[in-house]
């Protein structure tokens, strides 16, 4: 991505299930990228095309812009500015599972758990997961 980066990009992250050691993962990489202007995520979609990414508009997220690549998908990548609270939520839960493995080992539990309930939902699963996740950010944010 920094190959094609034309001033959009302020920083990329590793986030998702991949990025947290030691528990289970589906094979879809999470990329997380601070935008310098909100506008800069649609502006680089013919680039990122370049690299066999699409561009999905929010994906049904306000503030992000959403890119995957592959079929099936290999890589995710959300794109905000650094103000939107959903980034900050991204790099504060990836950074409390590193540092709990615990937490960690409950999240893997929980994602098998309702993987198997939710073969072919992934919009159900993701809600399901949504408890915790925020449970987890508050947290992260010392408000538990």
């Amino acid at each position: 991505m920094e190959s094609v980066d034309e001033g959009w990009f302020k920083a990329i992250h590793h986030v998702g299930s991949t990025s947290i050691p030691g528990i289970a993962a589906k094979p879809i990489i999470d990329i997380l990228v601070s935008l310098n202007r909100n506008e800069d995520g649609p502006a680089c979609a013919d680039a990122m095309r370049k690299l066999g990414y699409e561009y999905r508009g929010n994906g049904g997220i306000s503030g992000r812009h959403y890119y995957r690549k592959g079929n099936p998908h290999t890589h995710h990548i959300h794109m905000w500015v650094e103000s939107n609270p959903e980034f900050g939520q991204h790099l504060r839960f990836r950074d409390f599972l590193r540092s709990h493995p615990a937490e960690a080992q409950a999240y893997e539990t929980l994602k098998k758990e309702l993987a198997e309930r939710f073969v072919s939902d992934t919009l159900s699963y993701s809600l399901a997961k949504d408890e915790f996740c925020q449970r987890i950010d508050r947290l992260a944010r010392g408000e538990e």
